[in-house]
């Protein structure tokens, strides 16, 4: 999927990326000195890397003193992460918490989530997939018995707007979210609501609609309103936000409890955050 909105599109491929901080560079020029692709060059609007030639090796990040350069992704052994997970234990205990797995799209991963979630049950902590649910079914059937919460982003009910909006059509998402539902799984519905593109009256009540067929105990939608984060983490990428202008707004407060009271109706709660 590649949402329009998406404020973390450096997630949104599965490889590394190299973000740029025009405001951080202090024009010292080490990172250029530090690339073994010569991929780096100094332009009117600071230092420009050449994607065709990056090798996303990291040295020019570990040259810059300013921390102008990052990048964005790192590999991680799940024996790692396990180790890491228990250290807060203590704390997830204390405070009833646990892990989330989330991204980008976790189930792009299902052999690696797939681990992890079995041995974070055999530590006893609590596990969340947050997930827009873009992924083979059967992925999604083998994720569900080692999951204790879904975490799911519904963008859009209609099919063509899905597809508008977010690059693919919502058809798989809403069959795997009424498997997870008639499997009796626990979930809880996340929207990113934008003005313009879903939070309108008719998207919202064929939302509430559709939601309050399926078999669900929890009945809890979280309404996440837009913000506009992600045009500084597209210049930091070089790539543009929104290339193709669609209007996009936050939602006022009193759309805020419309979209509240619309739910309400369906027998759904609805909170905002």
């Amino acid at each position: 999927m590649s949402c329009v909105w998406c404020h973390n599109p450096e997630g949104i491929s599965p490889q590394k990326q190299k973000m740029y901080s025009r405001k951080r560079c202090i024009g010292c020029l080490k990172c250029i000195s530090a690339c073994p692709a010569d991929a780096l060059s100094t332009t009117p609007d600071g230092i420009k890397t050449d994607n065709t030639t990056c090798i996303l090796c990291g040295k020019c990040v570990e040259a810059c003193p300013s921390k102008a350069m990052e990048i964005s992704g790192t590999e991680y052994s799940t024996d790692y992460l396990i180790q890491e997970i228990e250290k807060e234990t203590i704390f997830m205990d204390r405070s009833e918490g646990g892990v989330t797995f989330c991204g980008g799209e976790p189930l792009l991963y299902p052999d690696i989530l797939s681990e992890l979630l079995i041995r974070c049950g055999e530590l006893g902590v609590h596990r969340a997939v947050d997930t827009a649910l873009f992924a083979k079914a059967q992925i999604v059937k083998e994720i569900i018995p080692k999951t204790d919460l879904f975490l799911v982003d519904l963008k859009h009910i209609d099919p063509s707007k899905h597809k508008e909006f977010c690059g693919v059509s919502n058809e798989l998402i809403l069959s795997n979210l009424r498997m997870i539902a008639e499997a009796g799984a626990d979930f809880i519905i996340r929207i990113p609501l934008i003005g313009g593109i879903n939070a309108d009256t008719k998207n919202i009540t064929d939302s509430a609609k559709y939601l309050s067929s399926l078999p669900w105990k929890r009945k809890l939608v979280n309404l996440l309103p837009f913000h506009e984060i992600a045009a500084g983490k597209h210049e930091k990428m070089g790539t543009t936000y929104n290339p193709s202008k669609i209007p996009m707004d936050t939602p006022k407060p009193e759309r805020l409890q419309q979209c509240i009271k619309i739910f309400n109706d369906f027998g759904i709660e609805a909170t905002v955050g």
